[in-house]
Parts: structure tokens; C-alpha cells; sequence
């Protein structure tokens, strides 16, 4: 697991090579994460949007970024969490996500970038 905090919004992500989903023989590795947002923070704060970059191996980048995560933009007060599960699919068998959310403090609409910390996925056989 590895974890980030800013302006007092952590986030926790943990990843799992989805070996069923996946074929190496044809370039084809299918990830899934696992994301905690905890707000750690004095203030109510809404997720508005989301910012990706995911890379591979290879050097390929791609960039993704919308509304929300998996459909939902969560309101959180102070001490509450939201948790959601999504996945990723690479030409490699590693690769790594990084990206910010978009976060609004509810009581005053200020807008703040919350930082999604780099995560590696990589097939377990490579570990070896």
C-alpha cells in the first residue's frame, strides 16, 4: 500500500494483477486498484474531478481525466472515507499510475488538487 496526504486528504492505494483477465503471451496485463480517501482535514470537501497519467514499460503515457471517480463525485466530512475499486489494463507487465483529484472545500468553494501517489503495478512473476 502506498499513501499520500494533502491539505489534509489521505489517500491509500493497493493494487492486484488480474492474471484471469490478462494474456502476456499477447501484451495484455489487466491491473486492479483499490483506492481509500480519507478526510484527515477540519473542513467538508467534495471530489470533483480526476487527473491520470499512466505509464508502461514501453515509455507509452497515456492521460486520462473527468468527472468524478468510477461515476460518483463523494462528499466527505471531516473523519469520513470513500473507498472504490477500478482497474487498468497495459501493453507490459509493469507499469506504474500516478494523478491528482480535484477537491472543492464545501463551506467557501475553494478548489484544491489532492495528489494520488505513483503506484507500481507489476505481474508477480516478475518479481522473481
Amino acid at each position: 500500500m502506498v499513501s499520500a496526504i494533502t491539505h489534509g486528504v489521505k489517500v491509500s492505494v493497493v493494487t492486484e494483477y488480474q492474471a484471469e483477465y490478462s494474456n502476456p503471451y499477447h501484451a495484455h496485463f489487466v491491473f486492479s486498484y483499490k483506492i481509500k480517501i480519507e478526510n484527515e482535514s477540519d473542513f467538508t470537501v467534495k471530489l470533483l474531478r480526476r487527473h491520470w497519467y499512466i505509464y508502461d514499460a514501453n515509455g507509452l503515457i497515456r492521460e486520462v481525466e473527468g468527472e468524478g471517480v468510477v461515476g460518483q463525485q463523494p462528499t466527505l466530512e471531516p473523519g469520513q472515507s470513500h473507498e472504490y475499486s477500478s482497474g487498468c489494463n497495459l501493453n507490459t507487465s509493469i507499469g506504474k499510475m500516478a494523478g491528482t483529484y480535484q477537491m472543492e472545500r464545501v463551506f467557501d468553494g475553494k478548489l484544491f488538487n489532492v495528489v494520488i501517489p505513483d503506484f507500481t503495478m507489476t505481474a508477480p512473476y516478475r518479481l522473481n
